[in-house]
């Protein structure tokens, strides 16, 4: 396959306040932040800290953990792990090669397979899902600040019970971390992406710090020969155990999607394809194979160093018997969970909000769009309520599988990774990406179907064998979104007309 786009020279350089007119670029699509980039300065190592920033959270942590306590053999877990996080090593080098090649974010790049104005459909799908879980990450990094306020500031222990000083489901002191933190995740997104990348530069290694460091203090208490990387009795062996391993391998492609689905949004900054494929593989298969290891490790010896199986890391520090050793890991993961919380589910709706309405709304404005929204949702009710998430997250959450096959298939088998970057921010009616009326029928047909066979099993969990099947609803949405795309995009009237070359 053969790639067509702007040559480096050509781009037009970052706009500074409004769009430069003489370009040709549309002032309905164009801004500072969506216009391609001139200068793609991020390493391998950038990309690998991003994934550690993504990885080396509580949710992370808590979500590895699970899987070795599902009843199979710790090798068929080890096997199942590494399975799952290589198709999310494939598809992210997919996802990642069009924003990287062409220098744009993912909403800009889904012009390509949705329409000039189409794709403000999937910007708007992924804006929302990643505003939920900015609200709830916010809240689980405001719990392991409340632990160490109340460790070195006992007398605030009573303003942490909701039912004495609570407001809207939150205790007093619960509100004053979370809004202390939704100062500090503005303050480092309001100072742009460069200071972005520094801050996740650090966080991921700061949690293999820690992480090591309460590894080898448990392991001190209790010996290596209390290492169990079982964390609970083995109850599938033979083919009894493939469906548990499927659904393991489900679990974490679908822990993933999110950011997955939009990495463009990181990969536009990588140097060259290569750095970024390096950085994945570093991020990625090796680096969350060796976290899920030490958690497990770490997991295992909390049963006999304090009597039973503890699984949040946060948890585990507040167990140890050092204030030092508390205010240490506790902050640590604070600053984890922000690093993951603004690199998953702050930047994607920055982006996706300018996207909407760009000369109204910039990249800032639309990360505190999601800020403000995070808060008016009350995450913490959210969160509290598996109901709500249930119906809510999960059923928007389909909808990734589907905007992800799409946005494959239109890339890789209908463009033949040919894009006319120019046309990806024109409103006539020539341009490439005008389809009808600025929106691709092909491309929205094939969401709303995708979306609409991969909610059912979602919303219908307790029919004979839904339940089983919603495990798989990424892949459903998936393949059904990439079948039905490639074939009414090539087959049908609603045929797409491919760009000159």
């Amino acid at each position: 396959m053969t790639e067509t786009i702007a040559a480096p020279d050509s781009a037009p350089p970052p706009l500074a306040g409004s769009p430069d007119i003489t370009l040709g670029y549309d002032p309905r699509l164009t801004n500072a932040d969506l216009a391609p980039l001139r200068e793609q300065s991020w390493s391998s190592y950038n990309i690998f800290a991003f994934w550690m920033s993504d990885v080396h959270s509580v949710g992370g942590y808590v979500t590895a953990g699970s899987l070795f306590a599902l009843g199979l053999a710790s090798w068929q877990v080890l096997a199942a792990l590494l399975i799952g996080i290589t198709i999310v090593y494939f598809f992210c080098n997919l996802v990642a090669k069009p924003s990287q090649v062409t220098g744009v974010p993912y909403p800009v790049m889904c012009r390509s397979a949705f329409g000039v104005l189409g794709a403000n459909i999937p910007a708007v799908i992924r804006g929302l899902i990643a505003l939920a879980w900015y609200g709830i990450q916010t809240f689980l990094a405001s719990a392991a600040l409340d632990v160490v306020l109340v460790k070195l500031f006992p007398g605030l222990a009573p303003y942490a019970v909701v039912e004495d000083y609570g407001f809207l489901g939150l205790s007093l002191l619960g509100w004053g971390s979370y809004l202390a933190l939704w100062v500090v995740q503005a303050c480092v997104f309001w100072r742009g992406m460069e200071s972005i990348r520094r801050f996740i530069d650090f966080c991921g290694p700061a949690v293999y710090v820690v992480m090591f460091l309460l590894c080898g203090y448990l392991i001190a208490k209790a010996g290596w020969g209390a290492i169990d990387l079982n964390l609970g009795a083995v109850k599938y062996t033979g083919w009894d155990s493939l469906p548990v391993m499927l659904g393991a391998i489900a679990l974490v492609v679908s822990y993933f999607s999110g950011p997955m689905l939009n990495f463009g949004d990181f990969s536009r900054y990588g140097k060259t394809f290569a750095a970024v494929r390096r950085g994945n593989l570093l991020g990625l298969p090796l680096n969350f194979l060796l976290f899920s290891l030490l958690v497990v490790v770490t997991a295992s010896l909390t049963v006999p160093v304090y009597g039973e199986l503890i699984t949040d890391p946060v948890a585990t520090v507040a167990r140890i018997d050092s204030t030092f050793a508390i205010v240490l890991g506790a902050l640590t993961f604070t600053v984890a969970t922000i690093g993951i919380n603004i690199v998953a589910n702050f930047i994607s709706p920055a982006f996706d909000f300018s996207h909407v309405n760009p000369q109204r709304i910039s990249w800032r404005a639309g990360g505190m769009i999601a800020a403000v929204g995070s808060v008016l949702i009350t995450p913490w009710n959210l969160y509290n309520n598996p109901e709500v998430i249930h119906y809510t997250l999960e059923v928007l959450g389909a909808f990734i599988g589907p905007l992800f096959g799409v946005l494959i298939a239109d890339y890789y088998l209908v463009r033949k990774q040919h894009v006319v970057v120019d046309d990806l921010f024109t409103m006539s009616k020539a341009g490439s990406y005008w389809y009808r009326s600025g929106y691709n029928p092909a491309a929205v047909l094939a969401t709303a179907v995708g979306a609409l066979i991969a909610v059912v099993p979602v919303l219908a969990g307790d029919v004979t064998g839904m339940h089983t099947a919603a495990q798989y609803s990424w892949f459903i949405g998936c393949g059904v979104g990439f079948a039905l795309y490639y074939l009414v995009a090539t087959r049908t009237r609603l045929a797409v007309r491919k760009a000159p070359a």
